[in-house]
């Protein structure tokens, strides 16, 4: 039987002249885009640019809010209280939205970044404020959240749409968190062991920790990190071999 299965990736991460990623490689081959917005990572040309492509791709537009830490990439863990995450999400889908529709398109998702989803992966407080905030601007927002964590409870109590994620290109915690970078298993950059361990998991209904142990969850979209230079290849190779099996 023949399954549908989206493949998203992260981008529109260049700023000025520094270059991130290979972004219209990718737009050929993901359905979803899940563009940064200016704060982790991104600016406004950049934007743009990747959302018209985007648009011309018949590629879904996501707004990927992150940390106010560019110099981090938004991978650093910083505290807010609940208005400030309410309103640094608020500020970013918000210039999503007015680029997306400059374009002719529209925002149609909404994904987490860097620590900012690490951090409401296992808060769901903190996880329920960002999501409230996005959805109380735009009602009818898909929510991307990280399958089998607290991220899914919270979009499932708030009876909005929602995709659950999983990663092709990270290691699990058997708690269904990903493996801090920097630390053994954390990233997986073998494109056939990557294809291969995502095709597992779709049919085995859940994510396989890297301790062997299976995590039964929701399985809508693959991530797909666009920053590295496996990227494009990974995608590839995932496409394909997901193509082959139906």
């Amino acid at each position: 039987m023949t399954k549908s299965i989206d493949l998203n990736a992260d981008m529109g991460e260049s700023f000025g002249p520094w270059s991130m990623g290979n972004d219209a490689a990718l737009l050929d081959i993901v359905s979803s885009a899940n563009i940064a917005c200016g704060f982790h990572a991104g600016d406004p040309d950049t934007m743009a640019k990747t959302m018209a492509m985007a648009a011309d791709k018949g590629v879904g537009i996501g707004a990927h809010p992150g940390f106010h830490d560019l110099q981090g990439f938004g991978r650093r863990r910083i505290k807010l209280s609940d208005q400030e995450l309410a309103n640094l999400v608020t500020y970013q889908l918000g210039a999503a939205q007015a680029m997306a529709t400059r374009v002719g398109s529209r925002v149609r998702h909404l994904k987490l970044h860097g620590a900012l989803s690490n951090m409401a992966s296992e808060d769901a407080h903190m996880a329920r404020v960002c999501y409230e905030a996005a959805l109380s601007v735009q009602p009818d927002l898909i929510i991307m959240v990280l399958s089998g964590t607290v991220m899914e409870q919270v979009a499932q109590d708030l009876g909005c749409a929602y995709a659950g994620e999983i990663f092709a290109d990270r290691g699990y915690n058997s708690d269904a968190t990903l493996i801090t970078r920097g630390t053994p298993g954390a990233m997986i950059t073998d494109p056939a062991l990557a294809a291969d361990r995502i095709l597992s998991m779709l049919n085995r209904g859940g994510i396989v920790a890297h301790d062997g142990m299976l995590i039964p969850c929701r399985i809508d979209t693959i991530c797909l990190h666009g920053d590295g230079p496996s990227a494009v290849p990974m995608a590839q190779a995932l496409r394909q071999h997901l193509e082959n099996a139906g």
